[in-house]
């Protein structure tokens, strides 16, 4: 038997552990006490100060949790890909100089290292509301999806995070994959919302830093460096797009 004295969204998570079971289970009771406590079973329990709010199925829960389920997909797929529409558009919107030819695809070993690291790549763009070319782009430019990469000034891993980067984005080992493009995908996201999704500064600012962006007027600092950095991210954004668009 389980009886549980918690508010109502416990029905959801309960609905989840049916999936799993067997729809010849018991039926689930739903009660409510007189000081408005909150108890599923599976079977009826006795006691005058408690009321039948109501009793379904164990079949029935797991269709309704996969109803629920399958909505919450569509809706995350809707959601994603409006975010996809919109930094494209913002992207397109805002050609210039630096909106030059694709680079090269991917390829060779490169090719290897990235496909080894999609998935990951893919999962933190979802959560933060980013697109995974733009996170390729930026691996890309920064490490050629090395994991191990380390640049003179201490830039480490896939998204060659500066060790007090890593800290404020709270990534507890900078050389961990997962966690490396984590910190830096969220700091991408921080800085696309700080420079009003302006692409172009967000990149700069992740380059050379945000105060450097403002130092300058919120324009692309005039380091050479930084220059060639946002116009080579950039085509390979164009590149990753023209990819999944052929």
């Amino acid at each position: 038997m389980f009886r549980s004295r918690i508010g109502f969204l416990i029905l959801v998570s309960i609905a989840g552990l049916l999936n799993g079971m067997d729809s010849a289970l018991a039926d689930v009771y739903k009660y409510i006490d007189k000081s408005g406590n909150v108890y599923f079973s599976d079977e009826p329990l006795p006691g005058e100060n408690l009321s039948l709010e109501w009793k379904r199925t164990s079949k029935r829960l797991v269709s309704e949790n996969k109803k629920q389920s399958n909505k919450l997909r569509r809706e995350q797929e809707e959601i994603q890909a409006r975010i996809d529409a919109r930094l494209e558009a913002q992207l397109k919107a805002r050609t210039d100089v630096y909106a030059l030819r694709p680079a090269a695809p991917v390829s060779g070993s490169m090719s290897v290292r990235r496909e080894r690291y999609r998935h990951l790549i893919e999962a933190a763009a979802r959560r933060h509301g980013l697109t995974a070319e733009l996170l390729h782009a930026v691996i890309r430019t920064e490490s050629a999806y090395q994991a191990n990469a380390r640049s003179h000034a201490g830039a480490c891993g896939l998204m060659q995070l500066m060790p007090q980067t890593a800290s404020r984005f709270r990534v507890g080992n900078i050389w961990d994959p997962k966690q490396n493009i984590e910190g830096g995908a969220a700091y991408l996201r921080f800085l696309l919302d700080l420079f009003d999704h302006d692409l172009r500064l967000a990149l700069a600012g992740y380059n050379a830093g945000e105060g450097a962006v403002k130092k300058y007027g919120y324009q692309i600092p005039p380091y050479r460096e930084t220059q060639n950095y946002v116009r080579k991210v950039l085509r390979h954004l164009t590149a990753e797009r023209t990819s999944r668009e052929s």
